[in-house]
């Protein structure tokens, strides 16, 4: 059995500049970091003894025979895409809901090919990791999303991460000491809206988007200059509320969908709060919201968003990680299930009798 922790991601400056429809023939950057939430991916062989040759558990329970009947698309593309030919049974846990704008997707994408790799007594490079998740992601799942997820997911960190037009990702810690991570994370609220949302099509629509919003992703990328310049600096981190009061502005109009009338509300009632910036993570639409807030006035803001769910959260440095690994339990698992099926004959799948006469 083979457990992974993989982290979710916040994203402050950037987004939009990541895909590849405009870093490879622009470049881009994205800051942010990985937090302390994780998705946990339980891995293991299915012993021959069901109906089912896969199972696959995270909001639905799904039993297939192969791998072309498995409804997940991640799960149905990494499988397909590793050439699994062995029964597994695949459970997924999350701190936090799906569809919410940390980059949960990759996280679970990143998390299930670092368990099958381990499964099969691969290692595998954090870089190779997230290059790997991303090519499922866009070529084989086919779906818009853009490439700083998985590099958070794969690396963990506080990091910026620079996208070349040759399509190299390079991703470089951020030069910020751990006091100085800790003042900014004094700064940070994140609450749930309560809103889930496809992010998908909302991506598509800025994809779409991008020909005609050159001057808004240009200056996307310039905050995000700005924004590291502040934060490796020296000086006050305050203007980062102002910062990232623009960016808001300007992602809101990126595409239809990243924004409501009630997710305005809430940003609206953090402000007059206190907040002196924020944004909807990942994609828009719903989700998390993070705000920056001086800590005095965090109690007000708490009062003025009362009934919303508040997260609390580190800064992740270890990515993706393999947190169990019983490789050997499962090979004499494995043999002791051979010396069954010798001794009794080959039973129809999910009879309980071989395991009644063991």
């Amino acid at each position: 059995m083979i457990i992974t922790r993989t982290p979710y991601r916040v994203s402050l400056f950037g987004g939009g500049t990541d895909f590849p429809a405009w870093y490879l023939k622009h470049g881009g950057k994205v800051v942010g970091f990985s937090i302390s939430r994780y998705a946990y991916l339980t891995v293991r062989l299915l012993p021959p003894f069901f109906e089912h040759k896969h199972r696959v558990v995270y909001s639905c329970v799904e039993t297939v025979n192969s791998i072309d009947e498995i409804q997940h698309p991640a799960v149905r593309a990494v499988l397909s895409d590793q050439r699994i030919e062995t029964g597994l049974e695949i459970h997924h846990d999350g701190d936090l809901p799906a569809r919410s704008g940390l980059g949960s997707s990759s996280s679970f994408t990143v998390g299930l090919l670092h368990a099958i790799h381990t499964l099969q007594g691969r290692k595998i490079s954090k870089q190779a990791l997230a290059g790997e998740a991303t090519r499922i992601e866009q070529d084989i799942i086919g779906e818009a999303v853009g490439s700083q997820d998985q590099c958070w997911a794969a690396h963990g960190g506080f990091n910026s991460i620079t996208f070349q037009p040759d399509g190299r990702v390079v991703v470089k810690p951020a030069t910020l000491s751990r006091t100085r991570s800790s003042i900014l994370l004094n700064h940070l609220m994140l609450f749930f809206t309560g809103l889930c949302r496809l992010a998908p099509a909302i991506e598509a629509e800025k994809i779409v988007n991008i020909e005609r919003r050159i001057v808004d992703l240009r200056e996307i990328g310039a905050l995000t200059d700005e924004a590291i310049a502040i934060l490796e600096g020296n000086g006050d981190l305050a203007p980062l509320g102002d910062l990232l009061h623009e960016s808001w502005r300007v992602k809101k109009g990126l595409a239809t969908q990243v924004t409501s009338v009630s997710i305005d509300e809430i940003y609206d009632r953090a402000r007059s709060a206190g907040a002196t910036g924020g944004k909807l993570l990942g994609a828009g639409g719903g989700g998390f919201m993070l705000l920056f807030a001086p800590p005095e006035r965090q109690a007000a803001i708490r009062t003025a968003l009362e009934g919303l769910i508040e997260v609390d959260f580190g800064i992740d440095y270890s990515g993706s990680s393999v947190i169990f690994d019983e490789p050997e339990q499962l090979s004499r698992c494995n043999a002791r299930t051979v010396d069954v099926l010798n001794d009794v004959g080959s039973p129809r799948r999910g009879s309980d009798s071989i395991l009644a006469e063991r």
